[in-house]
C-alpha cells in the first residue's frame, strides 16, 4: 500500500502512531464525547484530532487505555479500527446510541449487542454476507457484568445496523420504502432489540483483524413504542453507557 503519510510514522486518518494508544480503546461515534470519556481515565492526554477522529490516552488501574471517536457509520469506524490495530490496540468497545425496536426496550435503557444484522455496506467488503457479525464473548460478558454492578437496566441480544438514518425513520418517503418496511418488520419478528449504524461493521472487521469487539448502547427512544401508543421516554445522556464500558475494561484488566 502507498504510504500516504510520507514517512510521518502516523496513521493517515487517525494520526496516531505506535505507542500512542493503549490495548483497550473505547469508541464513541461523536468526537465531542471523547473528552467526557477521557475524564474517567487517569492522566489523560489529547493525542490527536484529525477529521472525525479524536483520540485521548490515559490509564485505568495502571493500564494504558484510549478513546477514539469514529464518526457516523461503518466506513469511518472500520478505518479507525484498521489504523488503531496497527498501533497496538487489541480490544475495542463501541459506546453509542440506538433506537429501540422491541416494546420492552425503553429510552434510557442500555443494549449490549451479542451480534448485528448486516444491513450495511462496509462489512460486505470484508466478508461474504453469510459470515455472521458477532461480538467477542469476553467483552460482552464484561459489559453485562459491569451494567449489573452499576445497576443499569440492560438488554442483551442482536441489533440491526444500517447505513441510512432516514431510511429507518422515513422509509415511506424512499423509492425502496417497500423493502425497508418489510425488512424492518422481519427484524422485529426475529427479535432484534435496537437499530444503530456501526456494530455490524466493527464486529466483522474485528473478526478479520483478530481483535476483540463489544458494544454497549444507550437507547435514545423507541419508535415502536410510539406506534403502539405507549410512553416513549427520550434519553440523550450517554453517561450510563460510558460508565459501563469503563467498568468493563476494569473487569477485563483484572481477568
Amino acid at each position: 500500500m502507498v504510504d500516504y503519510t510520507e514517512g510521518s510514522g502516523k496513521q493517515y486518518h487517525v494520526q496516531v502512531g505506535p505507542g500512542d494508544v493503549g490495548e483497550y480503546v473505547i469508541m464513541p461515534g461523536d468526537p465531542k464525547r471523547c473528552k467526557k470519556i477521557a475524564a474517567y481515565f487517569d492522566d489523560a492526554k489529547l493525542i490527536a484530532d484529525s477529521r472525525e477522529y479524536v483520540t485521548y490516552t490515559g490509564y485505568l488501574d495502571g493500564v494504558k487505555v484510549s478513546v477514539t471517536s469514529t464518526g457516523i457509520g461503518g466506513p469511518s469506524a472500520s478505518i479507525a479500527m484498521e489504523e488503531l490495530s496497527r498501533c497496538g490496540a487489541k480490544t475495542f468497545l463501541r459506546v453509542g446510541t440506538c433506537g429501540g425496536m422491541q416494546l420492552a426496550v425503553k429510552g434510557g435503557d442500555l443494549v449490549i449487542a451479542t451480534g448485528a444484522i448486516r444491513m450495511e455496506g462496509t462489512s460486505k467488503e470484508y466478508a461474504p454476507i453469510e459470515f455472521p457479525a458477532v461480538a467477542d464473548i469476553d467483552v460482552t460478558n464484561a459489559l453485562r457484568e459491569a451494567a449489573g454492578k452499576l445497576g443499569f437496566t440492560a438488554h442483551t441480544g442482536v441489533v440491526q445496523c444500517k447505513d441510512s438514518f432516514y431510511g429507518q425513520h422515513e422509509p415511506e418517503n424512499k423509492p425502496v420504502g417497500y423493502e425497508l418496511l418489510n425488512k424492518w418488520d422481519a427484524w422485529i419478528r426475529c427479535g432484534a432489540l435496537a437499530s444503530e449504524m456501526e456494530s455490524a461493521a466493527m464486529f466483522v472487521v474485528g473478526s478479520v483483524l483478530r481483535v476483540k469487539v463489544g458494544t454497549v448502547l444507550l437507547v435514545v427512544a423507541n419508535q415502536e413504542r410510539a406506534k403502539a401508543g405507549l410512553d416513549n421516554t427520550q434519553a440523550h445522556d450517554t453517561d450510563s453507557a460510558i460508565r459501563t464500558a469503563v467498568e468493563a475494561i476494569r473487569i477485563l484488566i483484572k481477568k
